[in-house]
């Protein structure tokens, strides 16, 4: 056993023998093994046991492994809290609140002890159950390929490994280990209480699968080895498309250009998603297939409304050509968009001009129609500049953001008129662009949506005396 471990260590590059690790030990046979062996290879470690308070005998087990540690002259830490009110709470199952809880507590032992890792004692048996526990839920070479010798959980540490020597060692070899070594480990009932899911995997499912194959366990353990390095190819090939779609990328949104997303082909389109979802949501364990599988037909054929709710407090929103994955609460960035402040009114005399928002200025120069025809002629309106009828208008102007029950006449309907928020759905103008955007109005009725098309009573025609020259710009260039 210490040399197939020392082995282990070696090969995945798991630990420094001059750095402090912190192990996880609860007092059971694995962990008891590990926290052994590590010791007896002279590996300087940190045994840390985490007090989950769900039964009696938690207190002793606690106590008996103070003493395991003591009894080999090693630092001990010690964590505890009230699993069961702390799933309540969180609205978690007993098994993700102990194990959040329990993650939580070794890396802030690890970071409270400048720890260069974090050491836990899953077994190849676990590896099995994990395995199996993805397949059910219907997991790709993500999940199938189980867990690594060496990873890393972003939600608690980017850089803080977490390490499994003891993941290629089968849960027999481990319990001759203790009997050799006459540990005594103790034994949490739990483990038999096949209300827990794991533990109806470990006792009913896989016992069940072994009378079809009595190899099934050493037969999906090498399984996930092998879909690990397809993995690794796969991940190789998203990795690139990655870098080709990202636009921007922050602790709250992720956007992704969506014409070279769509190019790509559709497993690395999955991938793109879940690594999006990963980074912005790392604790979340396990991206189900159907919400992936909504973020890819949402880019490919967005509804109406150009926007989703995703999964774990995200939305997902198309913009124009980007893809944006964001929290519910982000900020997402600026576009550089005129905007105004919700609710507000602008009077602007013509000729004249006045300040939109704080970095747009709106220009109104009045022309007669003869000037302005020999003009026009020579160049074409930019999006945000427009020719009113003066005559149709009632000076001054306002500029204001949009109210409800707005309705909108543009050019080119003949007259007819929508609602303004139908407009801008129409447009494609982005939802969170709306609410701020500044509309020109004359006698409350809006003549323009700057960006847009003026409105069909206020356009210049034939008969048009004197024109009014709207431009609005960035107030850097004026």
């Amino acid at each position: 056993m210490l040399q197939s471990v020392e082995d282990t260590l070696k090969k995945y590059a798991l630990l420094d023998r001059k750095q402090l690790a912190v192990v996880g030990v609860s007092g059971g046979p694995d962990s008891l093994a590990l926290m052994d062996i590590l010791h007896r290879l002279g590996y300087p470690i940190c045994v840390a046991h985490f007090n989950h308070h769900l039964r009696s005998e938690s207190t002793d087990e606690a106590a008996f492994v103070a003493g395991q540690a003591r009894a080999r002259g090693l630092d001990f830490a010690l964590g505890e809290q009230d699993v069961r009110e702390f799933a309540q709470r969180s609205h978690q199952s007993i098994e993700e609140a102990a194990r959040f809880l329990r993650y939580k507590f070794l890396f802030d032992q690890a970071h409270r002890k400048l720890a260069h890792a974090v050491a836990v004692a899953h077994t190849a048996d676990d590896q099995v159950e994990t395995v199996v526990m993805h397949f059910l839920r219907g997991a790709g070479t993500a999940g199938l390929k189980g867990m690594r010798f060496l990873s890393l959980l972003p939600e608690w540490d980017r850089q803080l490994p977490l390490v499994r020597p003891l993941l290629g060692t089968w849960r027999e070899q481990i319990l001759a280990y203790c009997d050799e070594r006459d540990l005594k480990p103790v034994m949490d009932p739990s483990n038999q209480d096949t209300a827990y899911y794991r533990n109806r995997l470990r006792h009913d499912l896989i016992p069940y699968l072994e009378q079809y194959n009595p190899r099934i366990r050493q037969v999906i353990f090498r399984m996930a080895q092998v879909m690990e390095g397809e993995h690794e190819l796969i991940e190789q090939s998203v990795e690139e498309a990655w870098r080709e779609c990202l636009g921007e990328i922050s602790l709250d949104y992720v956007t992704l250009n969506r014409e070279v997303f769509l190019h790509q082909p559709a497993g690395l389109r999955r991938g793109i998603i879940r690594r999006a979802i990963a980074h912005l949501v790392p604790a979340l364990r396990d991206i189900d297939f159907g919400d992936v599988e909504r973020a890819v037909e949402f880019a490919a054929d967005p509804p109406f409304t150009r926007k989703i709710d995703l999964v774990a407090n995200l939305d997902l929103c198309l913009e124009n050509n980007e893809l944006i994955l964001a929290a519910h609460t982000a900020v997402l960035p600026d576009r550089g968009w005129p905007q105004m402040r919700a609710g507000s009114t602008i009077h602007l005399r013509v000729p004249g001009g006045a300040a939109i928002g704080e970095k747009w200025w709106l220009h109104a120069v009045l022309h007669k129609a003869g000037d302005l025809f020999d003009e026009a002629a020579y160049r074409e309106l930019g999006p945000y500049e427009t020719w009113l009828d003066e005559a149709s208008l009632t000076l001054p102007l306002e500029v204001r953001t949009r109210l409800p029950g707005d309705r909108f006449q543009p050019l080119g309907l003949d007259g007819h008129s929508l609602k303004l928020a139908d407009f801008m759905v129409n447009v494609k103008l982005p939802r969170r662009a709306r609410y701020g955007w500044p509309l020109v109005c004359s006698e409350g009725k809006i003549a323009w949506v700057p960006g847009f098309q003026p409105a069909h009573p206020f356009r210049v025609t034939g008969s048009t005396k004197a024109v009014v020259h709207l431009k609005l710009s960035k107030a850097t260039n004026n």
